[in-house]
């Protein structure tokens, strides 16, 4: 039975969480996930057991929040929980909503969280190069759960899907559109759709799954099973670095953008809700676009030095390089 607040009442900052997780419940499987939702909800968790750990105290009133009330959660976030600085950023961010929407519905005359900021330590995206990738693909493993581990990790790098997507994957979104098989669908986190043409590597992996008495392409272990098996499959691979199966969508992503699919499609393929998400896959690529550039100086000194003289030269390479930093500062700056 949902709780029904009236306009006036006091509220306590709990009964503003779960009005807004109530809220959000509703639109799950329509604009919402349900992982955003357990987000909210492990949240709301979270604020509970420093309320009362640290605290002493069961719940508090939504107007009693304030900077310093701000601050000892995150410390807690840090000291007890021991938490890093991303998910401690993730937790406050949801208090903060949950203080945000109270206001703006008149319930408390002051945002304590205007002048609270934190910021969030974003990991580099990790990622295999072209040939890790093609080494993992020709690689055969003793134990079919490791072969099965690896085929779906390549699948996600030759398509950009995400666990989740492929986990949902069924015969009937998969089309075939001028000679070719398109996986035509939406993603399952946003909803937003999205289509990716299978490259033929990818549909082998396809063909080699697919029971022609079942709808969905992929039987799945769960995902952790499949991360811990993807570390065995990567350390024997010669890989000892950290990869997570979220990887591999940054791999399809970053072969994308290095084989010159222009970043539009790439955001568009990934399904992506905004384009500053794929611009930071640009960031990264642009080693890539400075050793392109260095080739191309290469190329026209060759052309140019027999037609004009060393003055000449020396005003086309100044003409590259400054072209070079103005695509570098731009880039940076999305």
């Amino acid at each position: 039975m949902k709780r029904k607040y009236q306009k006036n009442k006091s509220i306590t900052l709990l009964e503003a969480f779960d009005r807004d997780n109530e809220q959000f419940s509703v639109r799950v499987g329509k604009d919402r996930s349900w992982h955003s939702y357990n987000i909210m909800v492990r949240a709301r968790e979270v604020v509970a057991d420093f309320l009362l750990s640290w605290e002493h105290k069961k719940d508090i009133p939504l107007s009693s929040i304030d900077p310093d009330f701000i601050h000892r959660f995150s410390t807690y976030l840090s000291v007890e929980k021991g938490l890093r600085n991303g998910t401690i950023w993730l937790n406050c961010m949801m208090l903060k909503g949950v203080v945000q929407r109270a206001h703006k519905r008149g319930m408390i005359l002051t945002n304590p969280f205007a002048e609270f900021h934190i910021a969030k330590n974003i990991r580099e995206r990790q990622y295999l190069s072209e040939e890790e990738l093609h080494r993992l693909m020709i690689r055969h493993f003793d134990h079919p759960l490791q072969n099965y581990t690896r085929d779906i990790f390549v699948f996600s790098a030759l398509t950009g899907m995400s666990f989740v997507d492929i986990s949902a994957l069924r015969k009937s979104d998969i089309y075939e559109i001028d000679g070719y098989q398109w996986i035509i669908t939406s993603r399952h986190k946003t909803g937003i759709p999205f289509k990716v043409r299978l490259l033929p590597q990818a549909l082998t992996i396809l063909e080699r799954y697919a029971d022609p008495l079942k709808e969905r392409i992929f039987d799945l272990l769960g995902y952790h099973a499949i991360a811990k098996r993807l570390r065995q499959v990567m350390k024997e691979n010669g890989i000892t670095r950290p990869v997570t199966f979220h990887c591999a969508r940054h791999t399809f992503a970053i072969m994308a953008l290095n084989q010159g699919v222009p970043i539009e499609s790439v955001s568009r393929i990934l399904g992506h809700s905004n384009i500053t998400t794929t611009q930071i896959y640009a960031r990264i690529t642009m080693k890539k676009l400075t050793n392109d550039f260095q080739h191309l100086e290469l190329r026209l000194s060759s052309i140019f030095s027999k037609k004009v003289d060393n003055r000449g030269y020396l005003f086309i390479k100044k003409i590259i390089l400054s072209f070079l930093h103005l695509l570098t500062k731009k880039c940076w700056i999305c």
